[in-house]
């Protein structure tokens, strides 16, 4: 592992580059949510946030980190399904550890927990880059070949159960993980992903990724 010292340095220098307000704008309206399914131990979830989760990703799902991705008002089956990824090993990362021993009913009720809480919005400081994202992500990039973004993801960022909500997503996580399909280091979900990561240029990957960070 890369020294602690080292890592926070690189993290402080990438978030700093993208002119994302660090400020909530207030709260955002959640996706809307059935009531809890049957069977949906909500208080064991609570117990395993505060024990491991709540250190990276915030009793309520809002990662202070921006290398952590933002988990209030994720998709729960989504949520369930990339912790069964990260404990099966179809998805690498430092997730594989804390995943690992979680059965199929935590993994459902962490979904449920996290999906139920509502995501804050926030302000987009460089609005010129967030355009050019905000172009691709409705438009696509025709002469590389790129898709819209809004075809899968929706126009709001909202998602689908199989698609992740990218709305009010960290820029520096987005950012990441569309490098890491790009390189095939995402071993999960990657097929269509490493499709379009691919034709996109740097700029393009940043403005993108900043302009779905203040998506409401």
């Amino acid at each position: 592992m890369k020294a602690v010292p080292a890592l926070m340095a690189a993290v402080v220098l990438l978030a700093a580059s993208f002119h994302v307000a660090a400020q909530p704008k207030g709260k955002a309206a959640a996706p809307a949510q059935a009531e809890s399914p049957a069977g949906v131990d909500l208080k064991r979830a609570e117990q395993i946030v505060a024990a491991r989760c709540s250190l990276c990703h915030g009793n309520e799902g809002e990662s202070a980190s921006p290398v952590f991705p933002r988990l209030a008002g994720q998709h729960p089956e989504y949520i369930a399904k990339q912790l069964d990824d990260f404990q099966s090993g179809r998805r690498k990362g430092t997730m594989n550890d804390q995943a690992k021993d979680l059965t199929a009913d935590e993994m459902r009720a962490l979904g449920v927990f996290f999906g139920r809480k509502k995501p804050l919005a926030y302000t987009v400081r460089d609005e010129d880059l967030a355009a050019v994202g905000r172009y691709i992500y409705h438009k696509g990039n025709s002469y590389s070949g790129v898709a819209a973004c809004a075809s899968c993801h929706g126009p709001k960022g909202d998602g689908t159960i199989q698609l992740p909500r990218l709305a009010g997503q960290h820029a520096v996580y987005l950012e990441s993980q569309l490098k890491e399909f790009d390189k095939r280091e995402r071993t999960n979900d990657n097929a269509v992903m490493h499709a379009i990561a691919s034709k996109l240029t740097e700029l393009e990957t940043r403005a993108v990724a900043l302009y779905v960070s203040g998506m409401k």
